[in-house]
């Protein structure tokens, strides 16, 4: 009994010292993206929780400027890859060239491509075809890049923050429902609110803007990212994620919304992706174990884009936010 209670004592301290250095790097990002709060906790919450994300937003509201920020607060070298219908999967993942040394040899070396780095902002996923999404979702899920047959490891930690567009998506190209898996949490930018817009207007048309600083650094991250698979989850968390994964699936709901309206329901990935979430949001906030509550504020992040809705659903103007959110009020 008393070694339990000390390793638990141990967590708790762990988890205290982790939440107060993840707070201060949040009010840093805060301090230079304006009017986004949720946005950021969500973000922190998926690099916790050692996953990707994928942003949605119309234009200019700082998506880029957040992956930036992020990179350089939490210390990690970011890159960006505008995604275009012309890219090919070399220009992500590198390529071999031949080269001629002093003596005449030819040989192949291989150049690495943006995607060696430690957080990449994959802009626009959306406008790339479809062989070229496949090289940056497989480099995501298997943390590893094969070219003319030789294995090379990406950095760790590895994370994706993708952005698409809501607009425009005439010439774009889907991410298919199997890829959309892939990301951690979908995450919705919207606008900013008046106060917010206002400070934003002031403070970044000025001579002087904020700097961003480094508060943790990429092995701090790793360090936290390892804490959060170690904190305890109670059994009435547990039922309410299957609970909520499982009453989505048409197949298995006996929820009116659900058998009527959804083509299709998340899989157990969902399962999993909710179970890390609400252990990320914990620590995020300092406590020591995660709560029903934190359900309920992730369900829609993780099981947006993992579900689908029918075509007699659509033509009535149903939304999965809303199917999501009849779901998490029978939480309780």
């Amino acid at each position: 009994m008393n070694t339990v209670s000390e390793a638990e004592g141990d967590i708790v301290r762990e988890v205290e010292t982790a939440g107060a250095r993840i707070a201060e790097a949040r009010s840093a990002v805060n301090d230079v993206i304006f009017g986004q709060t949720k946005v950021v906790e969500e973000t922190f919450i998926t690099l916790l929780a050692g996953g990707h994300a994928l942003l949605v937003g119309v234009p200019g509201l700082a998506k880029t400027r957040l992956v930036h920020t992020m990179g350089v607060v939490l210390g990690m070298e970011d890159k960006r890859i505008q995604f275009t219908p012309d890219l090919m999967p070399a220009d992500i993942v590198g390529s071999e060239v031949l080269e001629e040394n002093e003596q005449g040899r030819r040989n192949f070396r291989f150049i690495k491509g943006p995607v060696f780095c430690q957080l990449l902002m994959a802009d626009e996923i959306n406008r790339a075809s479809p062989r070229t999404q496949s090289a940056l979702l497989q480099a995501m899920q298997e943390q590893h890049v094969t070219v003319a047959g030789q294995r090379y490891e990406l950095p760790r930690p590895f994370h994706v923050l993708a952005t698409q567009n809501p607009l425009e998506q005439e010439g774009t190209y889907p991410l298919p429902e199997a890829q959309l898996d892939r990301f951690l949490l979908q995450i919705d930018v919207d606008y900013p609110d008046l106060a917010a817009e206002r400070r934003m207007l002031l403070a970044t048309t000025g001579l002087d803007e904020t700097p961003v600083r480094q508060i943790l650094s990429s092995e701090e991250l790793r360090s936290a990212q390892r804490l959060v698979r170690r904190i305890p989850v109670g059994e009435q968390v547990v039922d309410a994620i299957l609970e909520l994964v499982r009453s989505a699936r048409p197949e298995e709901a006996n929820v009116a919304e659900v058998t009527e309206h959804v083509a299709w329901g998340p899989g157990p990935r969902a399962s999993q992706a909710l179970m890390l979430a609400v252990r990320a949001r914990a620590l995020t906030d300092g406590r020591f174990s995660p709560s029903i509550d934190d359900v309920a504020a992730l369900a829609a992040p993780v099981l947006r884009h993992r579900m689908a809705l029918n075509f007699a659903a659509r033509a009535e103007g149903i939304t999965i936010p809303g199917v999501v959110d009849r779901l998490v009020q029978r939480l309780g």
